[in-house]
């Protein structure tokens, strides 16, 4: 009993930790005071500003740009990637997934660097291109890892069967495997954007003059000093990084009711 009870205190004891400093945030973010030492009342004002504010907004805009196309782009890859390393033999498909596996388990600081390295000696002008990317090769890694389970849980006898009756592999693959691999193409397409939305140090690193993602333009404001707007714009991608990640989690459950 009491080796239960002390499980659940420590249980509440690291929730409070991790979310207590985001909780903090969203509260101030509806805080009418611009001092974070007094309450001033409920007020929607910062959500008001937050959108009349030209420069966050086009950093937003250019966060969900590249968000978008890298995680389409990434997802198409990515999957016909999975595929490929599940047609070869067992000790070339280990030996490849090893590698794809390197992006993920690498520091991003020494990902950003090597970009940037290759960036320069190839003479690619810094911008959204670069930043578009940067993103794309570190996301496809992701949606392997999403997809890879869902081909391995596949029944090739069905794919056989549709070529036996006359079926092309083309053909096949439209109709019979890629709908089965829904669920995981759904869920790395969803990591993926989430992943981009949420990246700092890469965009940091492969990112030009003059162009700003959100999390590289609140690095920036943060150094002149926090405004309430930022407090807003947080808890805004807070909210969605939340429900990606639920979606994420509920994808391959309907995928198996299915």
């Amino acid at each position: 009993m009491i080796k239960t009870t002390l499980k659940k205190i420590y249980l509440i004891l690291i929730l409070i930790f991790l979310y207590a400093p985001i909780l903090t945030l969203i509260v101030l973010s509806f805080n009418k005071s611009k001092t974070r030492a007094k309450w001033g009342g409920f007020t929607l004002d910062w959500y008001a500003r937050l959108f009349r504010n030209e420069a966050l907004m086009g950093a937003l805009w250019n966060t969900l740009l590249i968000a978008l196309a890298a995680s389409v782009i990434s997802t198409l890859i990515g999957t016909v990637a999975a595929i490929a390393i599940m047609h070869l033999s067992r000790k070339g498909r280990t030996v490849v997934l090893g590698i794809t596996n390197i992006p993920m388990l690498n520091a991003e600081i020494v990902t950003g660097i090597s970009l940037m390295l290759l960036f320069i000696s190839f003479g690619f002008r810094f911008g959204l291109g670069t930043i578009l990317l940067a993103h794309i090769t570190f996301c496809i890694p992701y949606v392997i890892l999403s997809v890879m389970p869902r081909l391995r849980s596949l029944n090739p006898y069905t794919y056989e069967a549709a070529l036996d009756l006359g079926a092309s592999p083309l053909y096949g693959y439209v109709k019979i495997v890629i709908p089965e691999l829904m669920p995981g193409i759904a869920s790395g397409f969803l990591m993926a954007f989430t992943m981009s939305i949420d990246d700092f140090i890469i965009t940091h690193f492969t990112k030009g003059a003059g162009v700003d993602t959100l999390s590289t333009k609140i690095y920036t404001e943060v150094k002149k000093g926090i405004k309430p707007e930022v407090y807003a714009l947080s808890t805004i991608i807070f909210v969605t990084v939340l429900v990606l990640l639920l979606l994420i989690n509920k994808a391959p459950e309907k995928g198996e009711k299915k």
